[in-house]
């Protein structure tokens, strides 16, 4: 079975960071791509980054790019998202998600299962 179950959403201020984490369990990320997705209220889930299943190719959106990164250790089943020079833009909550297949992709449509979110919220 499935489980994706994140981790480390927190209220920070402008310009500060946070680490989300993510546990994964019924699947292996040797063989599967990962991606975390946020969703602001009335607005559409949007990718934000990506990792393939070899941990060689990450995705970033443009809105992140530079700010955020996008890590996994495998021997702990566990992906991570580095938030640097946080934005109030970047309030949202925050999903992992795998699609079951090595490629890495910014589309939700293309991913299967999902943990149940992570609030982040920027704001002084």
């Amino acid at each position: 079975q499935v489980q994706l179950v994140e981790s480390g959403g927190d209220l920070v201020q402008p310009g500060g960071s946070l680490r989300l984490s993510c546990v994964a369990s019924g699947f292996t990320l040797r063989l599967n791509a990962m991606g975390w997705f946020r969703q602001a209220p009335g607005k559409e889930r949007e990718g934000v980054a990506s990792i393939s299943s070899d941990g060689r190719t990450t995705y970033y959106a443009d809105s992140v790019q530079g700010r955020f990164t996008m890590s996994r250790d495998i021997y702990r089943d566990t992906v991570y998202l580095q938030m640097n020079s946080l934005k109030p833009e970047d309030t949202a909550v925050y999903y992992c998600a795998t699609e079951l297949v090595p490629q890495a992709s910014l589309a939700p449509d293309e991913y299967d299962y999902w943990g149940q979110g992570t609030q982040v919220t920027v704001s002084s």
